[in-house]
């Protein structure tokens, strides 16, 4: 069964197939690099993981194209703040991209492009489309003349077939109403970075800087086109008008764009403090790997509400898949198998397989391994569970992981080699990182303190472990999550294995 996808051109959710053999062409749009990405960037940026991942899970090759805007209106505005060239002022943001995707565990694209190694290919662009009647130049900027292009709108699905000509916008970004001749080219301005060029000295707009991206490593038709809700216009709509008219093709095959992201209910604001970068959560002590899980959650084309409840939430749900795997590895079986359990584990693979053939329905996916988890443990507890059954519940749980990587227990890791823990210690360094977080109130706040740490042995007794759960939960209940995560770690190398459930948490020694 192929995958399907929801393609916002069409409005309908098709059967994907690449347009060409087994390689699927696909441009993300990335970031544009004047700040730290925050969670609502992160949304996207990891439902692209998720379909890259399962698309390569599915059998097919990838070419995969990610682009860095790092020439447009907010970066040249906050470089010239900051008395930075543009380059050595984007060079940061984009460090800390690349690191954000690794405590992410996104996987890389096979091309990340900064937009100004591509200024001649858009100028080559924007040629094309003043030959051929598409674009013209008015006092040292070069402009697409919507009017020309018949078909504008088709992604927006919107009429526009009233608008006036001669009605310009140079702002990057504009309202969906305001449908006007937008930039190509923008005539230098003092003190601005610009490139000499046949139409005079300037820099890109921001809308020609993907189409010429896009169409240099994928061609000038591609498969897939990724991005969020709110790139449907301007932004998509004008890289189709530029592209089509220039290349007299079809641009792109299928689009797709996820959801916005909310906070507690409210817009995701700096004025309303709940604005949150992945360092302001590494700073409060919250787990990449939580982080991912909860942006992994809701299906990309509803809007996923962000809450810290939730965030702890996704800690806990990884903390019991990883304990469940725990127990396949670690505990020993009697031998034999059971045929029941084993059709069990081949149909959990079948439902999440099938709810990310369904448009990538995560929701779905993970309902299928949390129900496999929750009859492989009750079958562990009852003594049902046989040595040849580990098997195939490990070999369900690994393909899953595939596609949503969470499994592996290496959030230490990533932040030692990120500067965010020290090594031998679970105290962040926060110093500049934190003040450069974007978040007010976020400051040095600590992971948890090494010095608190409860050594545990493997003698502990029974009163002593129910004493530690206890103080798991009143950490929990007090906001602690990194102590209550400690408590857990702890008890689980001394080998006692602890399940959250609705009824409270169950221990077992190994």
């Amino acid at each position: 069964m192929p995958i399907r996808l929801y393609n916002t051109l069409t409005r309908q959710i098709e059967d994907f197939r690449p347009l060409e053999g087994n390689t699927v062409r696909m441009y993300t749009c990335g970031p544009t690099v004047y700040a730290y990405a925050h969670i609502g960037n992160f949304r996207t940026f990891l439902f692209q993981d998720l379909l890259r991942r399962y698309l390569k899970y599915v059998g097919y090759e990838m070419n995969h194209v990610i682009n860095l805007t790092d020439v447009d209106d907010n970066t040249i505005r906050e470089s010239q703040a900051s008395g930075l060239p543009l380059r050595l002022y984007t060079d940061k943001y984009i460090e800390a991209f690349l690191a954000d995707r690794q405590l992410l565990n996104l996987e890389e694209p096979e091309h990340l492009v900064r937009a100004t190694d591509t200024i001649s290919e858009m100028l080559k662009l924007i040629q094309t489309l003043v030959d051929k009647g598409f674009a013209y130049a008015s006092e040292g900027s070069i402009y697409y003349k919507v009017s020309e292009f018949p078909h504008y709108g088709q992604l927006a699905h919107v009429d526009f077939s009233g608008v006036r000509d001669g009605a310009r916008v140079d702002s990057d970004k504009y309202d969906k109403e305001n449908a006007r001749d937008f930039v190509l080219w923008k005539a230098a301005k003092e003190g601005e970075p610009f490139w000499e060029t046949p139409f005079g000295p300037g820099r890109p707009g921001w809308h020609i800087e993907c189409s010429a991206m896009s169409m240099k490593f994928l061609g000038e038709t591609f498969d897939i086109h990724s991005g969020g809700s709110d790139l449907i216009f301007p932004h998509h709509e004008n890289e189709i008008a530029q592209s089509e008219a220039a290349s007299g093709k079809t641009f792109v095959k299928v689009w797709v764009h996820a959801e916005h992201l909310i906070v507690n209910g409210e817009k995701m604001s700096k004025s309303l403090g709940n604005f949150y970068t992945l360092r302001d959560l590494i700073h409060k002590g919250y787990k990449p790997s939580a982080v991912r899980y909860l942006l992994a959650s809701v299906p990309h084309r509803k809007p996923l509400n962000f809450s810290f409840e939730g965030l702890h939430q996704a800690q806990q749900s990884i903390d019991r898949l990883r304990n469940f795997r725990y127990r396949l590895t670690k505990e020993s079986f009697p031998a034999g198998e059971s045929s029941s359990l084993q059709t069990r584990a081949h149909e959990a693979r079948q439902k999440f397989e099938a709810g990310l053939d369904d448009n990538l329905n995560t929701a779905e996916a993970l309902g299928a391994i949390f129900d496999m988890v929750r009859e492989g443990n009750s079958a562990m507890d009852r003594g049902e569970f046989r040595d040849a059954d580990r098997g195939v519940f490990l070999d369900t749980l690994e393909r899953w992981d595939r596609i949503f990587a969470v499994l592996e227990d290496d959030d230490y890791a990533k932040l030692v080699k990120f500067g965010f823990v020290r090594e031998g210690t679970t105290t962040i360094n926060a110093g500049a990182e934190a003040k450069d977080s974007n978040a007010a109130g976020v400051g040095a706040q600590r992971v948890a303190d090494k010095q608190t740490k409860t050594l545990i042995t493997e003698t502990l007794s029974d009163e002593e472990i129910e004493k530690l759960i206890a103080e798991r939960l009143a950490a929990r209940k007090g906001g602690n999550y990194a102590r209550s995560d400690e408590i857990r770690t702890s008890l689980l190398k001394a080998g006692v294995i602890l399940e959250d459930t609705k009824a409270g948490t169950r221990w077992k020694r190994k």
